[in-house]
């Protein structure tokens, strides 16, 4: 069984950190915000610094992630899970060391130690005014260091399941799928759930893989988009 974290395990699986890591679209608003593995890097640390420096998150201690599919997530799960945390991705969770929501969701978590909001914006900016006691999670961590050197743990990191069961699962799902190392992966594919991020986002990582991911509308087509992201798997 391995003691190393998930994210230290994810990590490990790329060979060119310049290389297009994730890429995320929302066709509703425009965005696009593309991360090479070395940019998705620097936020995972910084946010695995700031639940440990800060706020003084250990090994296997429970932290919320309530947000849907975005870069900022996938920085959040990643960082999260560098710390050691054990993430879940349900309200229904007693006293949590940390809930990271959406403004929309600020009131869902009224029994975690510490709430913390992401904007979701393209840029990071911030959500502006927050209630006492609610932290913005652009602000907080930006401060913080780009590197992170991380504990040995072998323990829960979502949902319950330990890193090595996760990467064995997520390992089988992306062979499955097709998804192997250098693939590029196109995906509508949900990963707010825990199924969804083992395999829709752990999956292809887990391999090696990048990922694309695609928030459609009807009038999306997702052909011409995988041709001009020279995408060569289609999940959707």
């Amino acid at each position: 069984m391995t003691d190393d974290t998930l994210t230290t395990s994810l990590l490990g699986r790329i060979d060119d950190w310049a290389r297009p890591l994730l890429t995320y679209y929302d066709d509703h608003t425009g965005e696009r915000t593309e991360l090479s593995g070395a940019t998705l890097g620097n936020w995972a640390a910084k946010t695995a610094n700031y639940l440990v420096v800060e706020l003084g998150l250990a090994p296997g201690d429970d932290v919320v992630v309530d947000l849907p599919e975005h870069w900022q997530s996938a920085a959040i799960l990643l960082g999260a899970w560098w710390a050691g945390a054990h993430v879940h991705v349900t309200t229904e969770v007693d006293a949590p060391r940390v809930a990271f929501t959406s403004a929309a969701g600020i009131d869902e978590h009224p029994d975690a130690d510490e709430l913390v909001v992401a904007s979701l914006d393209p840029f990071a900016l911030g959500v502006g005014d927050l209630p006492p006691g609610v932290t913005g999670y652009a602000s907080a961590v930006r401060v913080h260091g780009d590197q992170y050197s991380p504990p040995r743990y072998s323990g829960p990191a979502l949902d319950g399941a330990p890193a090595a069961d996760i990467l064995s699962t997520a390992s089988a799902t992306a062979s499955d799928d097709g998804v192997s190392a250098h693939s590029r992966v196109l995906s509508t594919r949900e990963w707010r759930t825990g199924a969804g991020i083992l395999g829709n986002i752990i999956a292809p990582l887990s391999v090696g893989a990048s990922l694309v991911w695609v928030s459609p509308t009807p009038a999306t087509d997702l052909a011409a988009r995988a041709a001009s992201e020279r995408a060569d798997v289609v999940l959707d």
